[in-house]
């Protein structure tokens, strides 16, 4: 039985990264984003790198439906899912006082209601996964921010739904970990990727973590035993107090 992971947000920065480390490994892979033909150009590169077989499903994940899809065209190619990796969202800063309730639906829609649909439609997939091989398991990565652990000025709702997802890792735990699935949200500060170019004239792309920092974290919790549950891990950059991004 192939080894298969589910990436979202798979056409660019820490997605690619991580799809491109699975393939090389010899999972086969379903990514999703927006852009179809940037997908499909990702997974010839996919292809090239290893993976057997990759299918593509170009979504937007504020689409409540979307999340049904992405799962319902792993399952037609795969049949189970050794892992899910919950990287798609979206970035938007703002004060309290006056952030707009358009972007903050669209926010929650993305990087909260998204995640939880994708991982409510895999659960039956990682079970069988983790039943086919119970000294593993099956995993679920999610990527959360430093800004869901420590606050953060004008990131109340980016913050908010990153605390949201670290919350629903740990339950997921709670509830599947016995079950052979474990699950783990890494909190990185900035990552040098185009979501962070609005605060690179503050905060210049050198001093940011690089993309293969996540991913060999990624790689290392992909490698660990069922036996082992880390539900957070902070990632912070070097040259500041460690609870800022």
């Amino acid at each position: 039985m192939t080894r298969s992971a589910l990436v979202t947000g798979a056409s660019r920065g820490i997605g690619l990264g991580v799809s491109t480390r699975l393939a090389e490994q010899g999972y086969g892979l379903t990514i999703s984003a927006r852009d179809p033909e940037r997908l499909e150009k990702v997974a010839t590169q996919l292809l090239e790198a290893g993976a057997p077989e990759v299918r593509t499903v170009a979504v937007d994940l504020a689409d409540p439906s979307a999340a049904v899809q992405a799962v319902g065209a792993h399952e037609e190619t795969f049949g189970t899912m050794r892992a899910l990796v919950l990287n798609a969202g979206v970035g938007t800063a703002g004060n309290i006082a006056e952030f707009p309730m358009r972007r903050f639906d669209k926010t929650l829609a993305v990087n909260l209601a998204a995640p939880f649909a994708l991982l409510q439609a895999s659960l039956p997939l990682l079970r069988a996964a983790a039943a086919a091989e119970p000294d593993r398991g099956a995993k679920v990565i999610a990527l959360s921010s430093i800004t869901g652990v420590f606050s953060e000025p004008g990131l109340s709702v980016y913050g908010a739904t990153k605390a949201a997802l670290i919350s629903l890792v740990e339950t997921l735990n709670a509830e599947e970990s016995g079950n052979g699935i474990s699950a783990s949200a890494i909190a990185p500060a900035y990552v040098d990727t185009d979501m962070s170019d609005w605060i690179k004239e503050t905060i210049p792309a050198n001093e940011m973590l690089e993309v293969n920092d996540v991913v060999e974290i990624v790689d290392a919790l992909l490698k660990l035993s069922a036996r082992a549950v880390l539900s957070r891990l902070v990632l912070s950059r070097a040259g500041t107090d460690g609870y800022r991004a």
